[in-house]
């Protein structure tokens, strides 16, 4: 926790654990303030967690609420699992920026405020009652008032540019304040102005000079009368990057292409928040990567089916708008049995819903969420770094097994970021398609290849157009196993229903048992899935210091559920399920297994709090105030 200075004669402290969150308008320059403080952390050793929060509506109006745009970072000398719930600091760049993030800023936390911005109109817009600076309002708080504009014009009053240009740059400015403030290094972002504007150096500098200007000013000025230090985490030796989830994704289904040795082509329509992926694999095309922005989502699933029958890993990337458009086309590639890759991160819903705002509701859509019996395999990532990770399972078990996988992250996990350790290529493990070859099909007596042909798995080999000897009708109307001829037979039907559901089924010996962190048996089990882990483990990790019998155990298999899964559960008294949702995990729970769950549920597009969850693990195990 950050305290104020006994006096204001400079001094330099340590600190374990800090978290800073920076807001102000859309146009203010936030993201990038809150990028480029990450990525100087991220060099400096510190573990951190980010949580972007943008405004759900493009073009708010200047000054409003709803047009605030923010970036946390939580940052430490200790391993970080949240980007933290209350902030130790809030930069706010004007009024509303303060309206709106006053209440997630901690007791005697610190406010860094854009004086200049705290005009009339400005305080009216953001439904001030009265100016806060004028008013006890902030009484709780440590406020240190700062003409930020003001002094940026100043500064480059010589710089050549416009007076909209130099505004411009209060954002670095602000962030020189927070660099002192603690103890960052200012090289890593001005080299990377210098690159940026590398055919503007005229703006490159004058960003380099607002964001000396305001580290020196926080030095030399009478108004702050400490930094502070956090030292690096310890790590696990390697080459690390700050990197979003999102781009890990992307990179994830490079490298399961290059395990596979399986060429990689994203059919895609650019949909919030998941763009990204689709801007990040256009840029990889040495990789041997294709990619093509469709004209709606329909064509985009229907060009990457059509890239897995012709012989590439064919994948698509969306939201939960996106995915609904998409059913059809997703049955046909699961009645073709064809590997193919779904991105699905999610966001606020229903309808357009919440598009910039996280959320967890599109688990039940996933699962069921086409016409028919239209089984396939789901996964969900964890943590941004785990994007990587869970977008080459993806990639394994659509191509191993001949079915289309949907991969659930969503709009933390895309838009937050966190030290990445590059991993070795070379050490991952490899991935075997099965691919049809003239040696290795099967016929039958007459001598005409059988794409349907199962192996013990009920997995059907890959039949790639132009192999000799190999050809073979599809589509989508029902088939006659083995031999793939159209079929209309009742029996037939209700067989391949029972086939392509058990094939899904059997994925379950492929992947690894459930894990539980903490007790393996005991009073209570805290079962989460997606982006929910940080805060879920941040939270059992302390209760567990302070005694209480609670366990964690975290879902990446949704469809099928590890083979242990069931005896898991039946070793705690009790389950409960956070969800950022009304209850879709707890219904599938509840739903295969018979166990009753408790819910935990919190739909705001935000993710949990670690207090919350601390706060129901007590709730459930009957733990005074003073035992929580």
């Amino acid at each position: 926790m950050i305290q104020p200075a006994s006096n204001m004669s400079k001094k330099h402290e340590m600190l374990a654990d800090v978290t800073v969150r920076f807001a102000g308008d859309s146009g203010d320059g936030m993201q990038l303030t809150g990028g480029q403080f990450s990525n100087t952390t991220a060099i400096m050793g510190n573990d951190l967690s980010t949580l972007p929060d943008f405004p759900a509506e493009i073009r708010a109006p200047v000054g409003t609420l709803e047009g605030v745009s923010g970036f946390q970072i939580r940052f430490a000398s200790n391993p970080v699992f949240s980007p933290g719930d209350a902030c130790d600091v809030l930069v706010a760049m004007n009024p509303a920026a303060l309206k709106s993030n006053l209440a997630h800023v901690k007791e005697g936390g610190m406010l860094i405020l854009n004086g200049d911005a705290f005009k009339k109109a400005n305080l009216r817009k953001a439904k001030w009652e009265v100016d806060p600076l004028e008013s006890d309002v902030l009484g709780a708080y440590q406020v240190f008032n700062i003409p930020i504009e003001k002094l940026t014009q100043d500064a480059l009053a010589d710089s050549g540019l416009g007076r909209k240009q130099v505004v411009r740059c209060k954002n670095f400015f602000a962030l020189g304040i927070v660099f002192w403030l603690f103890s960052r290094d200012m090289k890593p972002t001005t080299d990377w102005l210098r690159t940026k504007f590398k055919k503007i150096p005229d703006v490159a500098e004058a960003n380099i000079k607002a964001l000396k200007t305001g580290y020196n000013y926080a030095l030399t000025c009478d108004l702050m009368g400490v930094n502070y230090e956090i030292k690096p985490a310890k790590n696990a030796p390697g080459l690390y990057r700050n990197l979003m989830g999102n781009t890990l994704t992307a990179y994830g289904l490079v490298a399961g292409s290059e395990l596979s040795g399986v060429p990689l082509f994203l059919g895609s329509y650019p949909i919030t928040p998941a763009s990204q992926i689709l801007q990040e694999l256009a840029a990889l095309r040495e990789y041997g990567v294709r990619t093509a922005q469709m004209e709606d989502e329909i064509a985009a699933i229907c060009s990457a089916v059509g890239a897995s029958y012709g012989g590439a890993l064919g994948v698509t990337s969306t939201s939960g708008p996106g995915l609904a458009l998409k059913g059809e086309a997703l049955g046909l590639a699961v009645i073709l049995e064809l590997p193919l890759v779904v991105i699905n991160v999610q966001r606020g819903g229903p309808s357009t819903g919440l598009p910039t705002k996280t959320e967890q509701s599109d688990l039940l859509q996933t699962v069921f969420g086409r016409n028919g019996e239209c089984p396939l395999a789901v996964l969900a990532a964890s943590t941004p770094s785990d994007c990587f990770h869970a977008a080459i399972e993806a990639c394994r078990i659509a191509l191993e097994h001949m079915t289309p996988v949907v991969l659930l992250t969503d709009g933390y996990l895309g838009n937050g970021s966190e030290p990445f350790k590059l991993p070795d290529i070379s050490k991952l493990p490899k991935i075997t398609p099965r691919v049809a070859t003239p040696e290795s099909a099967q016929f039958d007596g007459e001598g005409n290849f059988l794409p349907y042909a199962r192996d013990e798995r009920l997995v059907r080999q890959w039949a790639v157009p132009g192999t000799k000897g190999l050809q073979h009708r599809v589509g989508g109307l029902e088939k006659a196993d083995g031999t793939g001829h159209i079929s209309y037979n009742p029996e037939n039907h209700h067989n391949m229903c029972v086939i392509r559901r058990q094939k899904i089924l059997n994925i379950a010996d492929s992947i690894p048992e459930q894990e539980i962190f903490g007790p393996q048996s005991g009073k209570l089990l805290m079962l989460s899935w997606g982006g929910t882990f940080g805060v879920i483990r941040q939270a059992v990790e302390r209760m567990q210091a302070k005694g209480a019998d609670v366990a964690h155990a975290h879902l990446r298999y949704i469809q099928p559920f590890p083979r242990n899964l069931e005896s898991v559960l039946k070793s705690f008294d009790k389950v409960v399920i956070p969800e950022i949702n009304l209850g879709q995990l707890r219904f599938l729970i509840q739903g295969t297994f018979a166990i009753p769950c408790e819910g935990f549920n919190l739909v705001r597009g935000l993710p949990f709090k670690i207090l919350e969850v601390e706060a129901k693990i007590a709730e459930c195990l009957g733990l005074t105030e003073e035992q929580s």
